[in-house]
């Protein structure tokens, strides 16, 4: 069956950035549908770089938030933060990723993209590795929407690519972009955009 331009129109305006959720847990065929939807999105020559990491033990996703927390600390002490901001911070950080029914970490590997001998196109081919693995990442967060689950995505992991790295024991190529938080929804959020007209240029 084909969707109509309408309907997907309506499903992109309907997802939000949803951090709360129910003790309902997610069925792992769902995980899949929606990773499945996520391998489908284009990529820069057609390699692939994406890499996920599923995580539903509530030990593994405790540990990851602890070490993340850990280096969030020294990165804001270093910035002269204020303690009661950190413990806002680090508590407002490790609640997200505790509370999610599950997690899918984001990477990007970069084995199968081109090398070049200078840095400037090597920096673009990074760059489009990034890009690729965010589109999918975007597909992923569609599809959880048509299946009535909440998502949001973090950035937290690029901060602390070693860090997450380390403490998940992953393959060295992979490089933490991101985690989205998964589960089924237990709030609502209105959220509005700036009028297309202010971010565009017609030429």
């Amino acid at each position: 069956m084909t969707l109509s331009p309408e309907d997907l129109l309506q499903l992109m305006k309907a997802r939000r950035s949803i951090r709360q959720y129910t003790d309902q847990p997610v069925p792992e065929a769902t995980v899949r549908r929606l990773l499945e939807a996520a391998i489908w999105s284009p990529s820069a020559h057609n390699r692939q770089p994406w890499r996920w990491v599923v995580i539903r033990s509530d030990e593994e996703k405790r540990r990851l938030a602890e070490a993340m927390a850990a280096q969030l600390r020294v990165d804001l002490q270093a910035d002269g933060t204020g303690e009661d901001i950190i413990a806002a911070d680090i508590e407002r950080s490790q609640r997200r990723l505790t509370g999610a029914s599950v997690l899918i970490l984001v990477c990007l590997s970069m084995v199968d993209m081109d090398t070049y001998p200078d840095v400037r196109r090597q920096e673009h081919e990074h760059t489009m590795a990034a890009q690729s693995t965010a589109m999918a990442a975007q597909n992923l967060l569609l599809m959880a929407q048509a299946e009535g689950m909440g998502a949001c995505w973090m950035c937290g992991p690029l901060f602390c690519q070693d860090v997450v790295r380390q403490t998940l024991n992953l393959p060295a190529d992979y490089e933490p972009q991101g985690v989205i938080g998964l589960g089924y929804p237990a709030q609502t959020r209105q959220k509005t955009r700036h009028p297309l007209g202010s971010r565009v240029i017609f030429r």
